[in-house]
């Protein structure tokens, strides 16, 4: 660095800066609350279903009744994957993390697609949904493979919650759990320029293919930062097990400046405006399986983060028992936040190949000044 240079400003964790713009989704200052394409994601959960919600997001509009049904009756036909991915599947590590599992799935899928490397905006829009459609499949097949069962093939007949419940479960649950599941996929489906988004688009920006940019979107998730959240939420919930406890082991966690998982967001700084609503069917969840320790734990935790320190709860907080309440086992609450973001990113890889750049920012250096080699005698 010479002496006239004068260091710039450094945004560690790109806090503040805007990167580009986009038409896919805000945080309304003004109501604090998340939108899709100027829909508060509040009003979409309690009057859409996830494929509607899908549809807005790469369409632009929400579709009418002729326009779903087509879109749902493509999207079901696209559902099967192939047997050399089923056998990769079967060789999968027994204890191979799920969110590993689903990586490597979707990696393969890019080398049987037909159009892997057309990067049009046409092409990459048709993988985006054959991915919508198969990552389900994905998950359900690397689940049950895991557990020494024969995977479930998809139903064409089948909702989008009716086939994931079906792929992994073997069964379809009543409809106020497929409700209860709708809302968290339509809840988690996008939200801005988030750590797997961001990464997604910088990948994209590359040229790079949609399954490359998806693939590292899921890498990117899996950190306990990002998307792992949700499942260190119900380990936390389990390892506390008593609401009569819950603020102790919690006060024990400010005492040890340790990290709660569930709570705070760089976004809100009133409260996470999903939280409402998967918080009323978490709820649900807990009245219809007859199981309300983890909601009581729950309320307890929320009661004294609040208090005590002024944070709110972020979606992963309710979405964990919720998930764990559908019969959902831990390691499995991050893949099916992929199952629901691949539509936002998908959006933004469509959105980031309309009106590319390739990103490569600045870094400044601190190191050493330019040097020679010594010989290896003098090291």
């Amino acid at each position: 660095m010479s002496d006239t240079e004068a260091k710039p400003t450094i945004y560690k964790g790109l806090v503040g800066v805007y990167a580009d713009v986009s038409t896919i989704s805000k945080v309304m200052p003004e109501t604090n609350s998340l939108t899709y394409r100027g829909y508060a994601v509040q009003d979409l959960a309690e009057n859409c279903s996830f494929e509607e919600v899908a549809y807005l997001l790469w369409e632009g509009e929400l579709p009418n009744a002729a326009q779903l049904a087509a879109f749902k009756e493509e999207i079901a036909s696209e559902r099967e994957i192939g047997p050399a991915l089923h056998r990769v599947i079967r060789e999968f590590p027994k204890d191979a993390h799920p969110m590993d599992a689903i990586r490597t799935a979707v990696s393969f899928l890019g080398l049987e697609d037909p159009e892997t490397a057309d990067v049009s905006h046409a092409a990459q829009y048709r993988k985006a949904k054959r991915l919508f459609a198969k990552i389900p499949t994905c998950i359900g097949a690397a689940y049950r493979a895991s557990r020494g069962l024969d995977p479930v093939m998809p139903d064409a007949r089948h909702s989008f919650a009716e086939n994931v419940f079906n792929l992994i479960q073997g069964r379809v649950p009543q409809p106020e759990v497929l409700k209860s599941f709708d809302v968290s996929m339509i809840l988690y489906a996008e939200h801005t320029f988030n750590a797997s988004t961001y990464t997604a688009r910088l990948v994209t920006s590359s040229g790079a293919d949609m399954h490359g940019a998806i693939t590292a979107g899921i890498a990117s998730l899996k950190g306990p930062l990002h998307g792992g959240a949700n499942e260190a939420v119900m380990h936390m919930l389990k390892e506390i097990g008593d609401p009569a406890i819950a603020r102790e082991w919690l006060q024990s966690r400010f005492d040890h400046k340790a990290l709660v998982m569930g709570f705070g967001h760089r976004v809100y700084k009133s409260g996470d405006s999903r939280v409402p609503t998967m918080k009323k069917y978490a709820e649900k969840m807990a009245e219809v399986v007859g199981d309300r320790t983890w909601m009581a734990i729950s309320r307890e935790l929320a009661d004294e983060m609040l208090t005590k320190k002024n944070i709110h709860p972020n979606l992963d907080f309710p979405a964990g028992p919720a998930y764990h309440l559908m019969g959902f086992e831990i390691p499995l609450f991050t893949p099916l936040f992929v199952a629901s973001r691949i539509t936002g990113w998908s959006a933004h890889v469509l959105e980031q190949g309309a009106d590319n750049r390739l990103i490569r920012p600045l870094s400044w250096y601190e190191g050493p000044e330019q040097r020679p080699v010594p010989p290896l005698s003098a090291r």
